[in-house]
């Protein structure tokens, strides 16, 4: 991954609305991360929303978000909240418990 200060790596929080718990989500989410080299995590929130963060080079993180605005087969995503968050300099996606 590119080093954040030469400013090629970026960071966004999703919190992800819908039928997105009890689906694979998370489990999907990983892996679609894994397929386009995003770091970051992914984890359910006791309101029912799923939270992720992705970092990495803008094309990988905008094609993160598009991809979790529609989710596996199973979800029915409603809206997803994205904010900007200062990259932390990850080197993997993991899913936390």
């Amino acid at each position: 991954m590119a080093d954040d200060t030469t400013g090629d790596v970026i960071r966004r929080r999703a919190i992800v609305h819908g039928r997105v718990q009890g689906v694979g989500f998370r489990f999907s989410t990983e892996g679609e991360a894994d397929r386009l080299g995003a770091a970051g995590f992914v984890r359910n929130r006791a309101d029912g929303t799923v939270e992720v963060e992705v970092e990495g080079a803008p094309s990988v993180v905008d094609e993160m978000l598009a991809w979790l605005r529609e989710g596996p087969l199973g979800a029915e995503v409603t809206s997803v909240e994205i904010s900007d968050e200062p990259p932390v300099g990850e080197a993997e996606f993991r899913t936390v418990h």
